[in-house]
């Protein structure tokens, strides 16, 4: 399990001088192109925050919590879309570009990686994560034209465990949380997984990279967009609460999004439209989903 200096060090370091490279890049290509945030305005992009709503069965009693701001319809296009910021893709990413415990790690080039279910390690690796199940849906859709889905494109999508760790890196005898599907005619691609947990100095939180197809994402020099989604704030705080996330609840309790190192210089517009709108409880498990803009 990760302490509380989990995220400093070595990791700690490219991750920051990653995330200052890409504010510079940001500043430069708003002083060259000053209609950008129009762009973003007009695609729909919304400063509404988060919202929460709450019903009960009448049969059952239970009580399902809907949280979250992503877009959570399921068609193929959207009447709300906006570009997705890109973000680092931290020191976890196996995607080729950096090592891990001494070895070039991909993942991408693993046998297996391309599946729905990314709970359990494969290719020989054997252990399943535990934790809240999470059926996500990610919508690709071109902001080019219209908001129109973008099929047959690949999504790998990585992240922690309950305790924070990842696969590959914390955990070398792991490979979970961690998978690659291609979007369907809908522009859509659905992954099972758990909830992630917290760990010490950023905010819940799940990596992707979009990649033109599956023959391209095989390495991270081919990728459109490397960004990640937020959690949304309720369902972290439900989950946690719930036991089985080891620290994860004192250090959610840290944290927020415009305090957080990555999520903290978008809008609250970007943020919300990267926050994934779930319905579910911790004993049910969640599911939503939450829509990925791209100019193509």
């Amino acid at each position: 399990m990760h302490d509380d200096n989990h995220d400093r060090g070595l990791a700690f370091d490219l991750e920051a001088l990653q995330r200052q490279m890409m504010a510079r890049r940001r500043m430069l290509g708003l002083l060259g192109a000053g209609g950008s945030a129009l762009l973003l305005d007009a695609c729909g992009g919304s400063g509404d925050s988060g919202t929460t709503s709450t019903s009960t069965s009448t049969s059952t009693g239970a009580t399902t919590t809907t949280t979250g701001t992503g877009a959570t319809g399921t068609g193929a296009t959207s009447s709300s879309c906006a570009a997705t910021p890109t973000e680092t893709n931290g020191p976890y990413p196996s995607d080729g570009s950096n090592m891990a415990n001494g070895v070039l790690s991909n993942i991408l080039t693993t046998s297996g990686v391309v599946r729905s279910d990314i709970r359990s390690s494969f290719g020989g690796l054997s252990g399943t994560a535990a934790g809240v199940q999470l059926t996500l849906t990610v919508n690709l859709t071109n902001i080019s034209a219209s908001c129109a889905a973008l099929a047959d494109y690949a999504i790998y999508i990585w992240h922690c465990d309950a305790s924070g760790q990842y696969s590959l890196y914390d955990l070398p005898q792991q490979n979970y949380l961690r998978g690659v599907q291609a979007t369907n005619s809908a522009g859509q691609a659905t992954f099972t997984t758990i909830f992630p947990g917290c760990y010490a100095g950023r905010y819940p939180h799940i990596h992707f990279e979009v990649y033109r197809s599956l023959a391209t994402a095989t390495n991270y020099s081919n990728r459109l967009l490397v960004s990640q989604f937020a959690m949304p704030a309720d369902a972290c705080a439900a989950v946690y609460a719930a036991g089985g996330y080891g620290q994860s609840a004192s250090r959610f309790a840290q944290t927020s999004t415009s305090g957080d190192g990555i999520f903290g210089d978008n809008s609250t517009a970007q943020v919300a439209a990267m926050t994934p709108g779930l319905t579910g409880s911790p004993s049910a498990g969640y599911a939503g989903s939450v829509t990925v803009g791209l100019a193509v």
